[in-house]
């Protein structure tokens, strides 16, 4: 995570039983408020399956008690969507939350789509028509600089203000140290670029952490065309294609479009919540056993 190493103080934490590293929470300090890091899209604590229920616990109090030792108030975690659990179903968090009496800070909404039950909206199949009509073509790229300056940064700067979360050179660098995890796909129409997504590849999971098109996506159908071809051809063998969240406004709103046009795919909600957890509350689960 040193890459946004200057956006972000790091306080991230190791969890130790008997010598043996258990779990890790990555993590960011902003005064007296420890984040389960901001930088990244997911968060909680990184243990491994066979982690007993009764462990995960403890690692929470340690957590917590560390955390109030050091002047730290409140921990903000966010929660794993279920879909990445990658075949380990041992999930205390929202339990944890509870017992710690956490207060309930944000809900999202990932819009998920199962790959084996794939089926597109009378919309989309419209649009896949008309890449085939306008003889788009689908390249995989390894550079992500056309993409980033002719279409991602003007369509962000133009519709919100706001730049990607990644600079051109961080994900230039992410990709670097995992060659086989972040792809980049471009569509094109005479030899031109007019759309794009850059996808986050697990075992399971083909993740879109950018789409972006140009002004023609629609006439052209770029953006059906491109993930009707993900999802069918390039990433088939996963479990699911998650579009990531249309919430808009700090979770507050759902951006309806973007909703109804990810749900023309098959994809439906799963929910991402965020929690606010005194740490002195860490007393509250040491009486979770009887």
């Amino acid at each position: 995570m040193d890459y946004h190493s200057d956006r972000f103080q790091d306080f991230s934490l190791m969890v130790y039983k008997k010598n043996k590293l258990v779990a890790l929470l990555p993590a960011n300090k902003d005064g007296t408020v420890v984040y389960s890091h901001q930088g990244l899209t997911y968060g909680g604590l990184v243990h491994s399956k066979e982690l007993k229920t009764t462990e995960y616990v403890e690692c929470f109090v340690s957590v917590l008690k560390f955390l109030r030792q050091n002047s730290i108030e409140n921990l903000l975690i966010k929660e794993l969507p279920f879909i990445y659990l990658e075949n380990q179903t041992n999930n205390p968090l929202m339990y944890v939350c509870f017992k710690a009496k956490a207060n309930l800070e944000r809900t999202d909404l990932h819009s998920v789509a199962e790959t084996k039950n794939f089926k597109l909206s009378s919309s989309r199949k419209e649009g896949f028509k008309r890449g085939l009509k306008h003889n788009l073509k689908i390249v995989e790229s390894e550079t992500f600089e056309q993409f980033w300056k002719e279409i991602l940064i003007p369509n962000l700067q133009t519709k919100h203000g706001v730049k990607p979360v990644h600079s051109l050179e961080e994900i230039t660098l992410l990709k670097s140290r995992f060659k086989n995890n972040i792809r980049q796909f471009n569509v094109y129409h005479n030899d031109k670029i007019v759309g794009g997504t850059t996808i986050f590849e697990t075992k399971n999971i083909a993740h879109c952490q950018y789409i972006s098109g140009n002004a023609d996506k629609n006439e052209l159908g770029s953006l059906d065309f491109l993930h009707t071809y993900l999802i069918k051809e390039v990433f088939s063998n996963k479990t699911y294609f998650d579009f990531g969240t249309s919430n808009i406004n700090k979770g507050e709103h759902i951006n309806q479009g973007l909703d109804f046009w990810k749900s023309g795919f098959g994809a439906r909600s799963i929910p991402q919540s965020f929690y606010n957890i005194e740490t002195k509350n860490f007393k509250l689960l040491k009486d979770v056993f009887i």
